[in-house]
């Protein structure tokens, strides 16, 4: 297992990486897309949209997949897959193209994140999983970092055409590595082979679980971005209240199911839980603060997009200096401690953010990036680790696809969650410390702190073996 240490790792962190850089490149070149395909605004929207429902619904799903057939397979299909429709788009002759592509670069991006974590997973011991996720972590932060100054030097040189093909080579390379890279049949310990279960039946994979979770996430995300569109809050409403009822029908058929595409296992994991909601609570709260401080420093201060980001530039400093220090800390201090002191640090930041006035210098718009940075970057390593770690390695795939899940529906959430507040005070919404948007983001991110005290007091370095019954998804898989 160690000698395909080296090609997992790298292909999970620029894997990982190429998926952050293409969501902020593009928001950098969504005005010049606009004026050379002549699109209306809804129309460019869509491109955000579109992939957003797409990889949302289908995270869960990818992540079965690879359960059942190997990781590495699943991650090679949707990096070759999205370097297809990166070029595509590229070459794209109008915006329905456009979106076309863009949803079913979703539909790769989504069979390629979960197994970047479901690679590590099987590829490294439960105890020595916090290195390679932080060094994960540290690879998103730079990317997301660097992704407006890349987009936005390519924009002004060559055209939007450019940013898509920006993550042509490195997908395309990892894409080849995975498959190039051999893996070992490892036989399940001590599993009788259950007849019931033939390899390649359907139902194995659930489908109508994943056919429901689709509508359900799908919904929910597509009526978060609606709502937080001037106009948008009566249908996003409706699109939300319909993945409520696709929830329900889901939660019905999941009891019934013989082999639920949701292991009962995993979601009765209260480490696994309580992770997931720590997940949730701090990508809510940042992405919601970042929306509100980018209108704040750019439409209150005057500042252009450049100037702005140099002024939160200490988040993403912070998250990348700070990956590499939080495996030592989870050692020394366990996850729950650890992620204690994240979502202190990451709810003080959004608070000092809270009370900044129309008069702000630099230097408590650094601070509280810096706080943001310090408490987001430690929380996302240590309940991914938890997360990773406590799920059986049979399901590995589906704990990576629910964190990834997760990791998407809190910063829509978060957007959605402060458009609403920042429209019920019109006059002074804008300036934090007059509006009601922060100080609930405020509240939204101490709600990470009850969930990290549910995380397991050690880090695990003993780990019980896994039940007989984790692999409910028939025969042996190969491990990737």
């Amino acid at each position: 297992m160690t000698a395909r240490r080296g090609p997992v790792l790298a292909c999970s962190v620029v894997g990982a990486a190429v998926v952050a850089l293409d969501g902020t490149v593009l928001t950098i070149a969504q005005p010049a897309l606009q004026r050379d395909l002549h699109a209306d605004i809804g129309q460019v929207q869509w491109t955000s949209t579109g992939y957003l429902v797409a990889v949302a619904s289908l995270l869960v799903f990818a992540g079965r997949l690879g359960d059942r057939y190997g990781h590495r397979r699943v991650f090679a299909l949707g990096a070759l897959g999205f370097a297809a429709a990166s070029t595509g788009i590229a070459l794209a002759p109008g915006i329905g193209a456009v979106i076309a592509l863009r949803v079913l670069q979703g539909i790769c991006g989504a069979l390629l994140q979960p197994a970047t974590l479901g690679m590590l997973r099987t590829a490294y011991p439960p105890d020595r999983l916090g290195t390679p996720i932080a060094v994960r972590t540290a690879a998103i932060g730079l990317a997301a970092a660097a992704g407006p100054l890349v987009g936005g030097a390519l924009v002004s040189a060559y055209g939007w055409r450019a940013v898509f093909l920006l993550g042509v080579p490195p997908t395309l390379a990892i894409g080849l590595l995975a498959l190039t890279t051999r893996d070992r049949a490892v036989p399940p310990p001590d599993l009788p082979p259950r007849p019931s279960a033939p390899t390649g039946r359907l139902s194995a994979l659930d489908p109508a679980g994943a056919l429901l979770l689709a509508a359900a996430l799908g919904l929910l995300v597509h009526g978060l971005v609606g709502t937080a569109r001037p106009g948008g809050a009566p249908a996003g409403l409706l699109a939300i209240a319909g993945a409520v009822l696709a929830g329900l029908a889901l939660a019905r058929h999941e009891r019934r199911a013989e082999r639920p595409l949701l292991p009962p296992e995993l979601l009765r994991s209260v480490p696994v839980l309580a992770g997931l909601a720590v997940l949730l609570a701090a990508s809510t709260a940042l992405f919601g603060a970042l929306f509100v401080a980018t209108y704040f420093l750019q439409d209150v201060q005057g500042l252009d997009p450049l100037g702005s980001a140099l002024r939160t530039l200490p988040l993403a400093a912070l998250m990348v200096l700070g990956a590499p220090l939080c495996p030592p800390l989870q050692r020394r201090f366990g996850p729950r401690r650890t992620a204690t002191a994240g979502a202190a640090l990451l709810t003080l930041g959004v608070f000092l953010l809270s009370r900044l006035d129309a008069t702000a210098g630099p230097a408590p718009v650094a601070a509280s990036a810096a706080l943001l940075g310090a408490g987001f970057v430690t929380l996302m390593v240590t309940a991914t680790s938890v997360v990773v770690h406590r799920a059986p390695e049979a399901h590995a795939g589906v704990a990576g696809g629910l964190q990834q899940t997760v990791m998407n529906v809190g910063p829509a959430l978060g957007v959605a969650v402060a458009t609403l507040l920042l429209a019920l005070v019109p006059d002074g919404g804008f300036v934090p410390a007059r509006g009601a948007a922060l100080p609930a983001l405020v509240l939204i991110a101490a709600l990470a702190l009850p969930a990290a005290l549910a995380l397991p007091r050690d880090g695990g370095r003993r780990t019980r073996p896994e039940p007989p019954t984790a692999r409910s998804d028939g025969p042996a898989c190969v491990r990737s």
